[in-house]
């Protein structure tokens, strides 16, 4: 028998052999499509190949494109586990030729694939054609020998992206799988039977629809194929469900064992809604997308909900459906790895998720069997009461309706949305009213009309988006113009909004003559990212559909700083002590800032070691790994909380490298909450190095770093300083520090020789020419005026001068090269009692223009500004004795 995924890669190798590029599938998340919820067919990702916006090195491919269908208008969750062939996720073969083969080689290549690759029996192979399309009616009779009762031409053979764009017929290849099963063939009154099943559809992409009324040719004709894998996997393994395919039963027989339930009898519809939804969330919650309740968080909620729910009717009251995923990744991972790098999320999120979800059933049957205890079968639950359930007890409008259905009693959904509504316009009331200001409540209407901006630049840093809001100067508009400022909101982005201390992205978003420059974006209102943008070329319209950039660069570079923080924090911690805790940060692209508490400057040596054990890390080049937990889940594990960043129940767990030294050698080096964007791998930082400390506030320091292509210039930049210090001191760089050390030396030697020679000098002339100290008033004064001295000399000067003297008054003067005064009184101490030197030096600095001065009786100094009245000084003193 044929496991499904050897029917996988013998398409993908069958396609390959015939020179089509193999390509890999596609994110679920399309990041060129924002009006998709999500990829939902194998030509997504060519969207832009086919009308020529993009170009590919290929002209022809072939994929294996993961596909959701869960929401929207695409939406079989109902009917998943409940008919033969309905899934959440389903794989997509296909094979695309973009303007090189058209019809002929394409159904050439289909009948080889189907009759010989895979050796179904040809007389059991219907097609269709359009009914106009006579050139693939004739093509199927030439080269696959069809006759023409099997060859069916179907009005529905027409397929088109859009109301406008590319799009043209198609034929759809069916296998008839026996008069066992109910249903007549293509085009017949009872085609919806399951005895023929369609399997691989064909399109003829040949027309540009460009309005209601008009189609023309397009000048390069293309190939777009999709055969489900689900399907032909059923058809080749000899089974009418493809929920008795080989991947199906392992794990419908892996949810029996930890749920309970008979894959083939009671509980076996349960058990196929938990393996169909397992693959769905699984893959999702690996891409990044997680559990909310906006978006394709809600719908991955719902999804995940759902089988929990079949996980209960199954009789379970704990997590089961998380011990499923090894199951599946050894089933699937080989074929796509990100199943594997992210099995850990993926296992904790259900985990986490499950957790929550049989605490709100618990609480919720409970009140609700209260609440619906009297209502018959036919009766409708108050839209106010399902309200209730869901505001107050976490209880969705959905599960209300599921676990009422059973007695065939409705809810009031109507009267629901009336309560939501409501509640809706109480909380703008009271938020308007919170002393916010008027411009800051454009943002709360905006979020509660166009609802969340969903973040895809964990994942990618390009993608598409539909404008949802404009906003010039605090009011919302329709259109920015060309050279107009204003915000832009999308239902989807890439762009990081400035938060938890990392700035905001830059970047362009363009579209059909629009072109928009992004230079920042912020958070305004929850969930609502705000473009900063000048208008380039406009204008830019509401509905608009745009493609995103970001600058990636920048966002590189603010990602390796980002990431040093958390290694920073660690070192710091280990470092300095435990005590050591985050107070403030601050990553953009050029440099990162940490503040964090500790009650003294850090040392020389304790700023190396920091250094030294988070490059030790980056060395590693060790994954940096996100996790999804709750909040007290991951505070248990030691997960560090950043200043500043709120927090939900649901919390990204950031982890980095591994301890090789130390109390946590062997344990995860770096364990911190964070929504935040980080490197991959620890080697992307490069390396940190630290160029600044210094203190903040009362026991709160600050680190100021670089990292990678910054730390690299910062050093080069540090090396030509020396080159060029060593250049000027005619030594080698490594002989710089020891040539300046003994110049230093030099100097100090000779400033002390410098100032003896001067303080002779000074002591060997009076102030009017005298040798000795004058006689004024029967006391004995020794002025001086000394030139080029510096003011803290002056006082050493006038004790030793009043060493000399005996008994008297010293005075001196110096004056400095920049032309300043200064002054320095001494009275020996058996004349304090007659004479204050406070008193005598604000008399001679009053004269050089300053405005007192300080000391003791025996000792005081004072300076000003004119020190060309240095004489005049002296001379007040004579007077004042």
């Amino acid at each position: 028998m044929t496991s499904v995924n050897d029917i996988r890669s013998t398409f993908i190798e069958f396609f390959s052999k015939n020179q089509h590029t193999p390509v890999a599938s596609s994110p679920l998340v399309p990041r060129n499509d924002p009006t998709l919820m999500f990829t939902n067919a194998g030509m997504v990702q060519f969207k832009n190949v086919f009308t020529g916006l993009e170009k590919r090195p290929y002209k022809t491919a072939t994929t294996s494109q993961k596909c959701v269908r869960a929401g929207g208008k695409h939406n079989d969750l109902d009917n998943v586990g409940f008919t033969a062939r309905h899934h959440t996720f389903f794989e997509m073969l296909g094979n695309f030729s973009f303007g090189d083969y058209f019809k002929e080689r394409a159904i050439s290549l289909a009948w080889e694939m189907v009759t010989k690759e895979f050796d179904l029996p040809k007389d059991r192979i219907w097609v269709t054609v359009y009914p106009n399309d006579d050139v693939a009616y004739d093509l199927w009779k030439k080269i696959a020998g069809i006759p023409e009762e099997r060859i069916v031409r179907h009005k529905d053979n027409l397929w088109a992206m859009g109301a406008t764009g590319p799009c043209g017929y198609c034929s759809e290849i069916f296998f008839d799988q026996g008069d066992v099963l109910a249903g007549g063939p293509p085009g017949s009154t009872d085609e919806d039977g399951d005895r023929y099943l369609e399997f691989w559809n064909l399109v003829f992409m040949q027309f540009d629809q460009v309005d209601e009324n008009t189609r023309i040719d397009l000048p390069n004709p293309s190939i777009d194929t999709g055969m489900g894998l689900e399907r032909i996997t059923a058809i080749l393994q000899g089974v009418y469900s493809n929920y008795d395919t080989d991947l199906f039963r392992t794990l419908t027989e892996a949810a029996a064992n930890v749920a309970g339930g008979d894959p083939q009898g009671e509980g076996k519809q349960s058990l196929r809604v938990i393996a169909d939804h397992l693959r769905a969330m699984s893959f999702l919650i690996a891409e990044g997308v997680l559990p909310s309740n906006e978006g394709r968080g809600y719908v991955l909620r719902r999804i995940m909900r759902r089988a929990m729910r079949h996980a209960t009717l199954l009789g379970t009251n704990e997590p089961v459906i998380h011990k499923l995923v090894p199951t599946l990744v050894e089933e699937m991972g080989q074929a796509y790895p990100e199943l594997v790098t992210g099995q850990a999320m993926v296992t904790e999120t259900i985990k986490l998720e499950e957790e929550r979800f049989l605490k709100t059933l618990g609480r919720g049957l409970s009140i609700l069997e209260e609440e619906a205890g009297d209502l018959k079968k036919g009766d409708m639950l108050d839209g106010v009461t399902a309200f209730k359930l869901y505001d107050t007890y976490g209880f969705p409008l959905d599960l209300t309706q599921d676990a009422l259905r059973t007695r065939g009693i409705g809810v009031d959904v109507s009267g629901f949305e009336d309560a939501m509504a409501r509640q809706r316009a109480e909380a703008r009331k009271s938020w308007a009213g919170s002393g916010e200001s008027k411009s800051a409540e454009i943002w709360f209407a905006i979020a509660d009309k166009a609802g969340a901006t969903e973040f895809l630049g964990y994942e990618t840093e390009n993608a598409e988006g539909a404008v949802t809001a404009l906003v010039k100067d605090g009011v919302e508009v329709k259109s920015l113009a060309a050279g107009e400022e204003g915000f832009v909101v999308l239902n989807q982005t890439p762009f990081y909004g400035e938060s938890g201390g990392q700035v905001g992205d830059t970047g362009t978003m363009s579209g059909e003559g629009v072109v928009l420059d992004v230079f920042d974006v912020i958070k305004p209102a929850s969930g609502v990212f705000a473009h900063k943008v000048k208008v380039i070329e406009g204008p830019v319209k509401l509905g608009s559909e745009l493609v995103l950039s970001v600058d990636h660069g920048r966002r590189s570079a603010i990602r390796a700083n980002h990431s040093a923080t958390h290694l920073l924090h660690e070192a710091l911690r280990q470092v300095l002590g435990t005590h050591v805790a985050q107070k403030g940060s601050m990553v953009s692209p050029d440099r990162l800032r940490f503040d964090f508490s500790h009650t003294k400057p850090v040392s020389d040596a304790e700023i190396a070691e920091v250094e030294r054990l988070a490059n030790g890390i980056i060395l590693q080049d060790a994954p940096v790994e996100t996790r999804l937990m709750g909040i007290e889940e991951a505070r248990a594990t030691g997960a560090m909380a950043l200043f500043g960043e709120k927090y939900g129940d649901e919390v990204r767990v950031v982890t980095m490298g591994t301890a090789r030294e130390g109390d946590k050698a062997g344990k995860t080096y770096s364990i911190e909450l964070c929504g935040g964007t980080h490197v991959h791998r620890t080697g992307e930082i490069g390396l940190v190095s630290i160029v600044q400390e210094s203190s903040v506030a009362a026991g709160v320091r600050r680190i100021e770093a670089l990292t990678a292509e910054g730390a690299r210039r910062h050093f080069a930049e540090q090396d030509n300083e020396l080159k060029a210090i060593a250049n000027v001191l005619k030594v080698a760089p490594k002989d710089a520090l020891s040539r300046v050390e003994s110049l230093i030396e030099e100097r100090r030697t000779l400033e002390r020789q410098l100032s003896d020679t001067r303080q002779k000098l000074a002591m060997g002339g009076g102030a009017a020419g005298e040798d000795g100290p004058e006689n004024i008033n029967g006391t004995a004064f020794l002025g001086r005026v000394v030139e080029g001295l510096q003011p803290k000399d002056l006082r050493g000067m006038v004790d030793t001068a009043k060493k000399q003297i005996g008994s008297g008054v010293v005075a001196i003067v110096g004056v400095t090269e920049d032309g300043k005064g200064a002054i320095a009184v001494g009275v020996t101490d058996d004349l304090t009692a007659r004479f204050s030197a406070v008193d005598l030096v604000r008399a001679g600095s009053s004269v050089l223009g300053g405005k007192g001065g300080g000391g003791r009786p025996d000792m005081a100094q004072a300076g000003g500004p004119d020190g060309s009245k240095a004489n005049d000084a002296i001379a007040a003193l004579r007077a004042a004795l």
